[in-house]
C-alpha cells in the first residue's frame, strides 16, 4: 500500500509506480489518497485507489483508527509512506503489515538549499520514491520510463478544441503562490506570439476562469471540464507550459514535453517534472535576485521577489517551446 496526498506528490508517483509493476510483475499496489486523484492511476495494470475520506469519515485521530481498521482487511505485506506527514505517521500506529518505510524527505539539504549555503542539485522526489521501494526490496530504474499511449478523444471534446493541422501547446499559467506566478502581462505575450501558429489550450482551476477569458485566440478550458476529460487533452499536447505547479507534473506523467517557468522556487529541490532536460527548466535571474531558492514550496519570499519570474524574458519562453515544437 503507498500513501500520498497532495496533487503534484501524486502525480510524481506515477511514473514511479509504472516502473514497479512493470519490473515486478507478482506485485499489487493500493494508492491511499483522495479521490479526486483516481483518474492519475486509471490505466496502470494491478493498482487500484483506496479513497480516504481526510475532511469526514476519517478525520481525526478516530477517523485514523477508522481507516486503519478498513486497510488491515486487505492483509497488506508491505506500506510505502511517500506523503510522510503527522496524518500518516498516526495512520502507521494502527496499521498491521510486515514492513513499513517512510520518504526521506532530505528537509537539511533543502534548508541548505534555500538559505543559500550550498547552490547545488539535490536528490528528485522520484528519486526518493524509488528509494522507498528499494529499501522494500523492489529496486528499480527510472531511467527507461514507459508512458500510456496518447487518448482518443471524443467527438464532444474534437468539437471543443476545433479541427486543424496546428500542434497544441497548453498552458497553464496560475500557481498556488504569487512568486511562481509569471506576470500575467508577459504570458500574455507569449500568447500573442504562438497563436499565429498554434493551437494555445489554456488550464486553470474554476476560480481562474474568468481571468483566462482575457487571453484572445486560445482555448480556455478552466472550470469546462472533469477531471479525466482534461487529463485525455493534456495527453494529446504536444508540449505543456507551467509554472512550478501541479499541471507539469500532469503532462509530466503522461509522457508530454514540459516547459517551465521557475520564480522563487528553484528545480535544485528536486520538484522538476518527470523525464525532463534541464534546459526545458526557464529560471529566475539570481543575478538580479540572488536569493533564490527562496523557499522550497515558494510560500515564503522577501519583498520584491514577487515577479522574479518576470526576469525571464517571453522571447526566451517563445523561442524554447519553438525549439521543441520544431
Amino acid at each position: 500500500m503507498i500513501r500520498l496526498s497532495a496533487m503534484g506528490d501524486v502525480a510524481m508517483s506515477v511514473p514511479v509506480l509504472r516502473a514497479v509493476i512493470k519490473r515486478y510483475p507478482e506485485v499489487e499496489i493500493t494508492v491511499l489518497t483522495r479521490g479526486f486523484f483516481k483518474s492519475f492511476f486509471r490505466d496502470i495494470p494491478r493498482v487500484k485507489v483506496y479513497t480516504a475520506d481526510v475532511n469526514g469519515t476519517h478525520k481525526g485521530v478516530l477517523g485514523l483508527y477508522k481507516l486503519a481498521k478498513e486497510l488491515n482487511e486487505f492483509g497488506f505485506y508491505a506500506v510505502a509512506d511517500l506523503h510522510h506527514v503527522l496524518r500518516s505517521k498516526i495512520l502507521k500506529q494502527f496499521l498491521k503489515c510486515k514492513r513499513f518505510v517512510a520518504l526521506d524527505k532530505g528537509r537539511k539539504e533543502k534548508h541548505l538549499l534555500i538559505s543559500g549555503e550550498k547552490f547545488e542539485p539535490l536528490k528528485t522526489t522520484h528519486q526518493r520514491y524509488a528509494d522507498v521501494f528499494q529499501k522494500l526490496g523492489f529496486p528499480i530504474d527510472l531511467s527507461n520510463p514507459n508512458f500510456p499511449e496518447r487518448v482518443v478523444l471524443n467527438d464532444r471534446l474534437l468539437k471543443l478544441l476545433g479541427h486543424d493541422s496546428k500542434k497544441w501547446i497548453g498552458i497553464a499559467p496560475f500557481a498556488a503562490h504569487q512568486g511562481k506566478v509569471y506576470p500575467l502581462d508577459l504570458i500574455k505575450t507569449v500568447v500573442r506570439q504562438l497563436t499565429p501558429h498554434y493551437k494555445v489550450i489554456l488550464f486553470g482551476g474554476q476560480a481562474d476562469r474568468e481571468a483566462l477569458n482575457h487571453f484572445e485566440n486560445t482555448i480556455n478550458l478552466a472550470g469546462k471540464l472533469s477531471f479525466d476529460e482534461e487529463l485525455d487533452i493534456i495527453s494529446n499536447l504536444d508540449v505543456m507550459l507551467s509554472m512550478d505547479s501541479g499541471n507539469a507534473h500532469l503532462a509530466a506523467m503522461l509522457g508530454v514535453q514540459v516547459v517551465t517557468i521557475w520564480g522563487v522556487t528553484h528545480p535544485y529541490a528536486g520538484f522538476g517534472p518527470f523525464n525532463q532536460p534541464e534546459e526545458n527548466a526557464l529560471c529566475a535571474d539570481r543575478a538580479q535576485f540572488p536569493k533564490v531558492p527562496t523557499s522550497v514550496y515558494g510560500n515564503k519570499y522577501p519583498e520584491g521577489y514577487e515577479h522574479a519570474a518576470g526576469s525571464i524574458s517571453p522571447e526566451t519562453v517563445v523561442a524554447k517551446l519553438k525549439s521543441l515544437l520544431s
